[in-house]
C-alpha cells in the first residue's frame, strides 16, 4: 500500500476537497517509484522591482531568490518524493528559468518536521528555512502560507524580524479550460510590496524513479535545524 504524501497528512480531511487533478499531483510519495516533472512558461517570473534586484544578490542563500526579470519565461520543474537524511518524508523541487541571457535555478526541500508541520528549506545549501501552512480554498485551489523565516549562517540561526522580513503565498490550482496546471507565487514585504514573483502554467508527466536523488537534484549540504 503507497503511503500518504507529506501533503496528504498535513492537510488530511481536507485533501479531499482539493481538485482531483491537483491532489494526484501533490500525491508523490517516497514509495511510489516515480518523479515528475512539469514544463510550461511563466507570465512573469522574478524581481519586479529594478531598484531591489542588486539587493537580492546580497543574501547569503545560492539558487534561490535572483535579480532578473521577465515576461513569458520558459520553466521546467522535477519534483522528487525522498527521504532525507534524517528520515523526515520529503519533497525536493528544482525549478530552472530560462531568461533572455542566463538561466536561474530556485530548489528547495519541503520536509515534515512535526505530524502536522512543514518546513521549507531553500537553496542550494538548504540555509533558508520557513514555516509551510496549507489551506483549501472553497473551490479546490491548494493555497501555501510561509510567515516565519531564519538563516542558517554556519552554526548561528538567524531569525528574520517580521518587519524586515517578507511574507511568501503560493496558489495551485487545476486550469480546466487549457488543462494545464497554474502556479502563482509572491514575496511580499511589508514596506516595499512584492519582491519576487513568478506565475505561469506548465503541463506535467511522470518518469520511472528508482528513490535515488540525481547529482544536480542533490544539495550542497542537508538542514535539519527547525
Amino acid at each position: 500500500m503507497t503511503e500518504a504524501s507529506l501533503y496528504q497528512r498535513v492537510l488530511g480531511a481536507d485533501f479531499g476537497r482539493l481538485q482531483p487533478e491537483l491532489q494526484d499531483y501533490i500525491s508523490l510519495s517516497p514509495d511510489q517509484g516515480r518523479y515528475g516533472i512539469g514544463t510550461g512558461s511563466f507570465e512573469l517570473a522574478g524581481c519586479p522591482r529594478p531598484s531591489l534586484r542588486p539587493a537580492l544578490t546580497a543574501i547569503p542563500v545560492r539558487n534561490a531568490f535572483f535579480p532578473d526579470y521577465g515576461r513569458d519565461v520558459p520553466f521546467t520543474i522535477r519534483n522528487f518524493a525522498h527521504l532525507d537524511p534524517f528520515g523526515r518524508s520529503s519533497l525536493t523541487a528544482v525549478r530552472n528559468f530560462r531568461f533572455d541571457r542566463t538561466e536561474r535555478i530556485f530548489e528547495d526541500t519541503t520536509s515534515l518536521t512535526s505530524p502536522a508541520g512543514l518546513t521549507d528549506y531553500v537553496g542550494k545549501r538548504r540555509n533558508l528555512a520557513t514555516d509551510l501552512e496549507l489551506s483549501v480554498s472553497g473551490d479546490g485551489r491548494l493555497h501555501m502560507h510561509s510567515p516565519h523565516t531564519r538563516l542558517f549562517l554556519g552554526r548561528l540561526r538567524v531569525p528574520v524580524p517580521v518587519l524586515a522580513g517578507a511574507d511568501a503565498h503560493a496558489e495551485q490550482w487545476w486550469d480546466g479550460e487549457t488543462e494545464r496546471f497554474r502556479i502563482r507565487t509572491l514575496v511580499r514585504q511589508r514596506q516595499l510590496g512584492t519582491v519576487f514573483v513568478y506565475d505561469g502554467s506548465f503541463t506535467y508527466e511522470y518518469r520511472d524513479y528508482d528513490g535515488g536523488l540525481p547529482p544536480d537534484v542533490r544539495p550542497q549540504k542537508w538542514e535539519r535545524r527547525l
